[in-house]
């Protein structure tokens, strides 16, 4: 096989289990080799994404727009048929919608000012020399990812690589970074979309932690190989200029945006769930923290154009992902969440989660470190890889990212068996089950094709 088309049957293979999960559960819908043509044509804008990385915000909205007008001729939406059901339809996801535009810009301004208050520009002097410099950076992801966004974790980690490798980041480890900011959440109500959306419903927090053990393994698998990658690519610029002098209003500044979004994210989708599905909240807290603090330092408005692109991009695929006939899961079982984890790598996690907490009997740890790891593998199957690729372009090739971030497959397998090995499978039925969360429910950080993964193309 050439080299030139290894990758792309690399992305036919992970993108096979989600047609196999197609035909399992799905409302009646014209079929093609026994698929529904909805999920024939996601597949091909995926692969035009693939092909075409240098167009993959055409490729996407053409692809988003194909489906949409398929559905509204042939099939209609879950919610009724033609324009009305695609309003009805656009209404349930116009929350989710607007907090990750809201979160993928605000965080975009976010990392400027980190990248301005000098912070990066020192940690030299904290970091070990060689490639374990280059893996406690992405350790350090890891653990920001526990309490943070997994968008802001990836792209501070980003920010502080572009300072610390003069730019000249290897593709691998940008697949590490993303990968270490979706494992950093796997464990952790308040780090993904999909460990709060089970904490909303009822699961335990100590239901979601033994995630943790996965996240752990994967990180070390991944991110070993990673800085070892990077130190023979470029290694790590040891000299700190003279007279580098932090600008701690900008770090202050950074902490309070972060610390609205936590609030915001702890109260609003806790306390007061109810609300929840009414307001994107935490994209109009980021908003309303950037601008409170802009008199002390000036936003970097002109980020904002090619950030607002690769958003879009993101946003076309969400909604493709929810255009999907997607009703029902096969039986839940350790098998199914070590599939679903292939899938969140093309496939918006967020329906897939609600689906599962809605049928019950997953091992909640698991299938959360699964749909948060798993859209590391691709650079759109997570809302942290596309916010990312905004700060490095060269990420947007979905064959260099297979290619180079080989790890990152091998440390999802690898951490999932040795959750297997370590805690076992040991499903919750009942009251976990019982409630599935709404849209809005989801809208925290978000990752898979959105989005996430954290999120979150």
């Amino acid at each position: 096989m050439r080299k030139t088309t290894r990758p792309l049957a690399l992305l036919v293979l992970l993108g096979l289990p989600v047609l196999a999960l197609a035909a399992e559960g799905l409302t009646p819908t014209p079929e093609l080799l026994g698929i529904p043509v909805e999920f024939l044509l996601f597949a091909l804008t995926l692969l035009g994404v693939a092909l075409f990385h240098h167009y993959t915000l055409p490729v996407a909205v053409t692809g988003l727009a194909t489906i949409a007008v398929y559905k509204l001729i042939f099939t209609g939406f879950k919610e009724g048929a033609g324009v009305a059901g695609l309003i009805a339809h656009m209404g349930h996801e116009w929350v989710i919608l607007t907090n990750l535009l809201g979160l993928l810009l605000g965080f975009a301004l976010l990392a400027r000012h980190f990248e301005d208050s000098k912070v990066p520009e020192i940690l030299p002097r904290f970091l070990p020399a060689g490639w374990a410099g280059g893996f406690a950076l992405l350790a350090i992801i890891f653990v920001l990812s526990s309490f943070l966004d997994n968008i802001a974790a990836a792209l501070i980690g980003g920010t502080v690589a572009a300072s610390l490798f003069k730019y000249r980041v290897h593709i691998g480890f940008l697949a590490a970074i993303v990968a270490a900011s979706n494992a950093g959440g796997s464990g952790s109500v308040v780090g993904d979309t999909t460990t709060t959306m089970m904490w909303i419903s009822g699961i335990s927090p100590p239901d979601v932690f033994h995630a943790y053990v996965a996240a752990a393994v994967a990180l070390l698998v991944c991110g070993i190989p990673a800085a070892i990658q990077q130190e023979r690519h470029t290694p790590m610029v040891r000299e700190v200029p003279a007279g580098i002098r932090v600008d701690w209003a900008r770090v202050g500044i950074v902490a309070f945006i972060l610390l609205a979004a936590i609030v915001t994210n702890v109260v609003v989708n806790r306390a007061f769930k109810g609300v929840a599905d009414q307001f994107p909240f935490l994209g109009v807290a980021v908003w309303i923290a950037l601008l409170v603090t802009a008199p002390l330092r000036r936003l970097e408005w002109s980020l904002l154009p090619e950030t607002l692109k690769g958003s879009i991009f993101l946003l076309s695929l969400v909604i493709a992902a929810s255009l999907m006939p997607v009703q029902e899961l096969p039986p839940a079982s350790w098998h199914s969440a070590l599939t679903l984890g292939f899938v969140s790598a093309v496939f918006d996690n967020i329906p897939l989660t609600a689906l599962a907490i809605k049928q019950g009997g997953y091992d909640w740890g698991i299938l959360a470190y699964a749909v948060g790891f798993g859209g590391s593998m691709i650079w759109f199957g997570s809302s942290a890889g596309v916010a990312l690729s905004n700060i490095f372009p060269q990420a947007k090739s979905v064959g260099s990212w297979l290619r180079h971030g080989w790890h990152v497959t091998l440390a999802y397998v690898v951490g999932f068996a040795a959750l297997m090995l370590i805690m076992g499978w040991h499903p919750h039925q009942g009251r976990q089950a019982a409630v599935a969360p709404s849209h809005a429910e989801t809208s925290l950080h978000t990752s898979g094709p959105a989005a996430g993964r954290e999120e979150t193309p």
